[in-house]
């Protein structure tokens, strides 16, 4: 092989080299929204907006929005064609991180179904700790005997609402305490990590092209110059 042909060779490999990191494998679609099929076996409670009781049966958790300090998630049926209820939740941390979802729930009056607590995501230590109503989160630290998270806004509030209400934390007896009573707040979400983790599959590879192709060019032009002096 000619001195030629090796630079070629080699111009080629550097391209390459660029597209292979430009498109990384393994990308999840979940890991944008947190896709997490859930299956109860008896009655769960449910707060947010649309409010309920969800008889036994299977469910969709999904996170709506993430971009703040607090997220929406929303439950739909199996079938995804229905949302039962969008809630509010913040973020609460675990010391340690599962392969699998772990939903908690608070403690239930007897006789009365279990009310959702908190849902984390497999291989994530940050997980969404759901606010209820005010009315409702006293009655549920009542029962608890802890402080429970709360809002000012009943079920008729919307989605828009949600990302712009106040959130407390309520005693048993009432009283209101600060959210970080509550909440295990630990250092910072790691923010550039969670950018680049949660990045939709679908996202735009334009830019990139646009620098593989500037590249290409660059590197062309340099063969050709090479030849030339050769020659």
């Amino acid at each position: 092989m000619n001195k030629v042909s090796r630079l070629k060779v080699v111009g080629m490999i550097f391209v390459l080299s660029l597209i292979a990191v430009a498109f990384p494998s393994g990308a999840k679609g979940d890991d944008w929204n947190r896709k997490t099929v859930v299956t109860f076996s008896a009655p769960v409670e449910v707060p947010g907006v649309g409010a309920q009781i969800l008889p036994a049966g299977t469910y969709v958790f999904k996170i709506l929005d993430s971009a703040s300090d607090r997220h929406i998630v929303q439950i739909f049926n199996q079938a995804e064609d229905h949302v039962f209820t969008t809630i509010l939740a913040i973020p609460n941390y675990r010391l340690k991180a599962t392969d699998k979802t772990v939903i908690t729930f608070k403690e239930r009056a007897e006789g009365q179904p279990e009310a959702i607590r908190a849902w984390f995501y497999p291989g994530r230590q940050w997980g969404e700790q759901f606010v209820y109503p005010k009315s409702r989160a006293v009655e549920l630290a009542k029962v608890a005997n802890e402080p429970v998270l709360a809002m000012p806004l009943e079920t008729e509030a919307t989605v828009e609402a949600l990302k712009e209400v106040p959130i407390e934390a309520v005693q048993p007896t009432g009283e209101e305490i600060p959210v970080a009573e509550v909440v295990q707040t630990p250092p910072a979400e790691p923010v550039v990590q969670e950018a680049a983790a949660t990045l939709p599959a679908t996202a735009s590879q334009l830019p990139l092209l646009g620098l593989i192709g500037l590249l290409s060019l660059g590197a062309g032009v340099g063969l050709s110059l090479i030849t030339k002096r050769v020659a």
